[in-house]
């Protein structure tokens, strides 16, 4: 595990900065699913319509996509691998089906606000919180804040969400000093087809 220290310090620096969450009540997906996952994937409990919007337009052209409800659902996220692509897809369906009733394949802020107006609201999947951080927020806000704390040292990492975090950590440095070793190659060996290879 070489690189623990320095992401423990980076994940304690986040923690700081999001502060203690353990006594917030969480909200039930089937009642209030935004609600729940700004709970569970960004610890707020206080926002509005037009924030939440914002938040999740990803790419800030002021219209969601379908791709962008995919992500807000976290439905490509590693969690849900062995969920069947047409699940996946209803989720994405219900959502237009409630907030783009023109089809037009966007979902606009104005129609947003008014469907929120019209007292509609996002349903539950039923398929998680909608994991869409990359695997350092995720491991830092759904394991790190919840057991760890800015006193935690290299030691005290031993739960099995730790070793596997810092074991992907470990695979993926690696896999970069094995790319960066090929690419010093001229000729990469393993790139060559068989039947063009010496045979000894």
């Amino acid at each position: 595990m070489k690189p623990i220290l320095a992401a423990a310090a980076v994940l304690v620096t986040l923690v700081s900065a999001h502060g203690s969450h353990s006594q917030e009540e969480l909200a039930n997906p089937a009642e209030d699913w935004a609600l729940y996952h700004m709970q569970e994937e960004h610890h707020i409990s206080n926002f509005d319509p037009t924030s939440f919007y914002s938040l999740h337009d990803f790419n800030n052209d002021g219209a969601w996509t379908p791709d962008e409800v995919r992500r807000t659902y976290g439905l490509d996220d590693e969690s849900l691998k062995g969920t069947p692509a047409d699940v996946k897809d209803r989720v994405v369906l219900e959502v237009f089906k409630l907030f783009d009733p023109s089809g037009l394949g966007i979902i606009t802020r104005d129609q947003w606000l008014n469907g929120i107006r019209a007292g509609k609201k996002l349903p539950d999947s039923r398929l998680g919180p909608g994991h869409h951080g990359d695997d350092e927020y995720e491991y830092e806000i759904h394991h790190f804040e919840k057991f760890h704390d800015e006193n935690t040292r290299e030691e005290d990492l031993v739960h099995p969400e730790d070793i596997e975090h810092f074991k992907k950590h470990d695979r993926m440095e690696d896999e970069a000093e094995r790319v960066l070793k090929e690419q010093k190659q001229n000729i990469v060996e393993k790139n060559i087809p068989l039947k063009f290879r010496r045979q000894s």
